[in-house]
């Protein structure tokens, strides 16, 4: 099975992990892995913006991403520097113009992400005028090959579990699988390599073993992604923003099945129906 990522977990390193004893339910001594889950609190140039709780892993593009899926960063801004310290669990995004947020952080909503996501007020005036483009086609057997890749991939779910991913794909090639505490952090850093990379958004597929909320159908617009898939549910709020932006959300996604919620005419259903005895 040929590997296409750019970046995927690394479980081996230990580095977002810690082992420790246990019992069992008969009182018998194990001994299992933990997810670690420590602060970062983003700054953007002088001012604060968040801390957000992470695994602590790429600590610079879920900081940048971050700000780009709050409407913070923008394409044509020019970020001059990136400064992580580990010490005090600390990134600074400096641009070369320098803008005001403080009426942007008066106006927060609160999420359902894990965590306790968060999202700024303005971002729904911007979806109000985002209609994403139909011209991506996915096929339903892409989705086997995909699923097959991502399961056989070492990760931090299989090592210690307690932990989403999300994975970006383009057509049956998983590209850059993204593990935190959060599937919105997870999100945010797949968004932060997405623009310091400057790569185009166009024809890809985003792919997250957690629900689909309304904060993930806000974050994969803004981002461009045309098909958000899921192998849990949606929300209906979800559903409502994804109808009215465009997005093709599928949900319940296993091999060779699925649920397409909204915009299905981007798919082409190419699967083998089964067979007539297979049916009865």
């Amino acid at each position: 099975m040929s590997d296409d990522y750019i970046i995927k977990p690394q479980p081996e390193t230990g580095t977002s992990t810690s082992p420790m004893k246990a019992v069992d339910a008969h009182g018998n001594p194990v001994e299992l892995d933990i997810v670690h889950e420590r602060p970062l609190t983003v700054f953007l140039n002088n001012r604060e913006i968040v801390t957000l709780m992470s695994i602590g892993d790429h600590p610079k593009l879920l900081g940048v991403g971050y700000l780009v899926n709050q409407n913070m960063l923008s394409p044509q801004d020019q970020i001059e520097s990136i400064d992580y310290d580990d010490v005090i669990d600390t990134v600074v995004i400096r641009t070369k113009v320098v803008t005001d947020f403080e009426e942007k952080l008066k106006r927060k909503i609160l999420t359902s992400g894990c965590g306790q996501g968060t999202i700024f007020a303005d971002i729904m005036d911007k979806l109000e005028d985002t209609t994403l483009a139909q011209t991506f086609q996915f096929k339903a057997s892409w989705l086997e090959l995909l699923l097959n890749k991502i399961k056989a991939t070492p990760s931090l779910y299989r090592k210690a579990g307690s932990i989403h991913g999300c994975v970006l794909c383009h057509k049956d090639k998983p590209l850059i699988y993204m593990e935190d505490v959060g599937r919105h952090n997870a999100l945010d850093k797949i968004a932060g390599y997405l623009y310091l990379n400057d790569l185009p958004k166009e024809d890809y597929i985003l792919y997250t073993t957690g629900r689909m909320t309304s904060e993930m159908v806000m974050k994969a617009v803004i981002m461009g992604i045309e098909i958000l898939i899921s192998r849990s549910g949606a929300t209906q709020w979800a559903v409502e923003l994804a109808e009215k932006t465009g997005l093709t959300l599928i949900s319940r996604a296993r091999p060779k099945r699925f649920i397409a919620l909204c915009h299905q005419g981007r798919i082409m259903f190419d699967l083998e129906k089964p067979s007539s005895k297979a049916a009865e």
